[in-house]
């Protein structure tokens, strides 16, 4: 499935569970499931932002983005995590009163049904919303998907809470349940937040993926002399990888190209979606700056 289809079906699903959520809370009066609720238009506004986002970066690169457009969706991780923190300040506000002079919830039965029925549709779409991000290289679906799945354990959190306050005839636990949604939430809105910018910043990739990066160059640059500034870089679903490929003075350039084509071609199988940038240099002129890959002796 398209990653934009995978949008849209977020935005319907998100709406759904938005609305049962909200008769759950009218039919309870409940504070902890009003909060459940806010949590839900955050999903809807923030899963409305992925979809644009997304639209936007599967454009191909033009005049004015040789690169592509793929950080778009990074833009809509960072309006998700401030989406969030509003959404907690609302809560707290919500529940302050409701710690003060605690009201006792009725019709909790059929109000707990509903809300059960909605998470069952959130934790699906979490799922599959993670698993399509990860196939499609998409941070705006993954992100989405994480926030979904926090949402779903909230939930049930949530109606345990009201189960126990309805038991023990403590209605304070509800109040006290929306502030724990609150602080909840806001540590899954640093967490996107961090995520995002990291990308926005052109973070490298893991320390593990680099290393086998440069075990790869390692066995299948034969010919070549040496390898050295190797960078890497993420943009959205793109990781761009480029380094300085040293070849002997009088190597022709059908041979060093050839040598460009093989260490593409693995280097693409062990980092699939990646856009290689090779620049040869004359062993004479060779800057070594950076890693240094030399053939056949190892890393410097």
């Amino acid at each position: 499935m398209r990653a934009t289809t995978a949008g849209w079906l977020s935005v319907t699903v998100g709406i759904l569970v938005l609305a049962l959520k909200y008769v759950a809370y009218r039919l309870t009066g409940s504070v902890s499931l009003y909060s459940d609720a806010l949590e839900s238009v955050v999903n809807v506004v923030a899963a409305t932002f992925a979809l644009t986002a997304l639209r936007i970066s599967i454009r191909p690169p033009d005049e004015n983005h040789p690169f592509g457009h793929s950080k778009a969706e990074f833009f809509s991780a960072v309006a998700e995590g401030v989406l969030i923190v509003l959404a907690a300040l609302e809560i707290v506000r919500a529940a302050w009163s409701r710690l003060v002079t605690p009201v006792a919830l009725s019709g909790l039965e059929i109000g707990v049904f509903v809300s059960v029925l909605a998470t069952l549709a959130n934790g699906g779409l979490a799922a599959f919303l993670i698993r399509t991000g990860r196939r499609q290289r998409s941070p705006a679906l993954v992100a989405d998907g994480k926030h979904l799945f926090v949402d779903v354990v909230t939930t049930l959190g949530v109606l345990a809470g009201i189960g126990i306050a309805s038991l023990t005839q403590l209605w304070i636990l509800d109040p006290l349940i929306a502030l724990f949604v609150a602080v909840n939430i806001l540590r899954v809105g640093y967490e996107i937040v961090k995520d995002s910018v990291g990308g926005l910043m052109d973070v490298t990739l893991p320390d593990d993926k680099m290393h086998m990066i440069e075990t790869t160059i390692k066995e299948n640059m034969k010919g070549a002399l040496e390898v050295h500034a190797l960078r890497s870089r993420h943009a959205g679903r793109r990781t761009f990888i480029e380094f300085h490929l040293v070849v002997p003075e009088n190597m022709s350039v059908s041979s060093a190209h050839k040598i460009c084509n093989r260490l593409e071609t693995v280097i693409k199988k062990c980092v699939p979606g990646s856009e290689i940038t090779i620049h040869v240099e004359p062993e004479g002129e060779a800057e070594h700056r950076g890693l240094v890959v030399r053939s056949g002796n190892g890393f410097a």
